[in-house]
């Protein structure tokens, strides 16, 4: 997949690089809302099972980003920037104790990206149980 919808802001960029070399290789997904809102959060990678109606966004400082199919369909016009701004992370995401969190800024795609977006298929997680 070459187009991304999803990047970071030189904060966040600083914040995983500070993660990744406590906790190694990471993976984001965004979540849907209840207890954590709608807050990337961020996970040592295969800490959180992907399933096969979460989709791929893109990759930000070597981190895959998914976001779940039902909010995808709602958000696939939109590109996404991660942030991080001074706050307590919320639910088990990893920045939660460094005095961060991460957050999701969204703008409308243009005309462009879109019809990029629409020429390549978004790859989905992988089957159930698997």
């Amino acid at each position: 997949m070459s187009t991304s919808q999803v990047t970071a802001t030189p904060a966040a960029i600083e914040l995983i690089r500070r993660l990744q070399q406590q906790h190694g290789p990471l993976m984001f997904h965004q979540s849907g809302g209840c207890c954590d809102g709608s807050a990337p959060m961020c996970y040592p990678s295969g800490e959180f099972r992907v399933g096969s109606r979460d989709v791929l966004l893109g990759v930000i400082e070597g981190c895959e980003v998914y976001i779940g199919g039902d909010q995808y369909e709602l958000w696939k016009h939109t590109t996404l920037t991660i942030d991080a701004v001074p706050g307590r992370g919320a639910g088990f995401s990893l920045e939660a104790p460094e005095g961060m969190r991460f957050l999701t800024r969204s703008e409308l795609c243009s005309a462009e990206q879109l019809q990029a977006l629409a020429a390549e298929p978004r790859r989905r997680g992988p089957a159930d149980g698997e």
